[in-house]
């Protein structure tokens, strides 16, 4: 069952992250001042906002992709592993193609530039809350394309296509470490790394953490 606080009935929640104060209070203005949308929390920090967003359950979480100490991406895959009925909206500078490779791989629902208008973030908002994926069908379709070259590929292009974070979870399959010790070692929920782990056997192809872990052994070998 999932609870909300108490707040006005009908409006679209909405939780902010971003590392730049000015950009977080233009958007935060910018949505408050609507009838259907109430913005109920904020944060400058990856780390703030693996806190505030499960305290607060918005609707919507407006994710800024770059941040001092992490990525809004990362933050878009723990939380929605820990309730996925939070819509991700990411929100960049940069029209990066790794950072939306990642986001889809994270299960967001949208990747917006900051040059957007109001009023398109606003709609973007009000359609992600809504189910809508705001995903360009060509994005997606290329990173599918991207998945379906990994399993054709070798080891250095799959490789490749990982996120910093699963680059360290395949080495601590490597390592034979279970999803619970890797947690601990991560300081993330065992969940968490076992969408980690899904996701990067999906981009290498694989079905078992123990060819995960074969193939770790096997790249450790040809460094000798």
């Amino acid at each position: 069952m999932r609870l909300h606080f108490v707040r006005e009935q009908g409006k679209i929640t909405v939780f902010l992250l971003d590392d730049h104060e000015v950009v977080r209070r233009g958007v935060h203005e910018l949505l408050s001042v609507e009838d259907d949308i109430e913005v109920v929390g904020e944060a400058g920090t990856a780390a703030d906002a693996l806190v505030r967003i499960p305290a607060t359950r918005p609707d919507v979480a407006v994710l800024d992709v770059r941040l001092p100490d992490g990525s809004g991406v990362e933050v878009c895959r723990e939380i929605r592993s820990q309730d996925d009925g939070i819509k991700c909206l990411m929100l960049t500078s940069y029209a990066d193609d790794e950072a939306l490779f990642d986001a889809i791989m994270a299960g967001a629902s949208g990747y917006v530039l900051k040059a957007i208008r109001g009023t398109e973030l606003l709609n973007a908002v009000r359609d992600v809350a809504a189910g809508k994926s705001l995903l360009d069908p060509v994005a997606t379709a290329q990173v599918l394309e991207r998945l379906r070259e990994g399993k054709k590929g070798g080891g250095d292009e799959r490789l490749a296509s990982l996120t910093e974070q699963e680059r360290k979870i395949l080495d601590l399959i490597g390592e034979g470490m279970t999803n619970r010790a890797i947690g601990e070692r991560l300081h993330l929920a065992e969940k968490t790394i076992k969408n980690y782990v899904s996701s990067l056997l999906s981009k290498l192809g694989m079905e078992r953490r123990s060819q995960a872990a074969a193939y770790v052994a096997r790249l450790q070998a040809e460094k000798r």
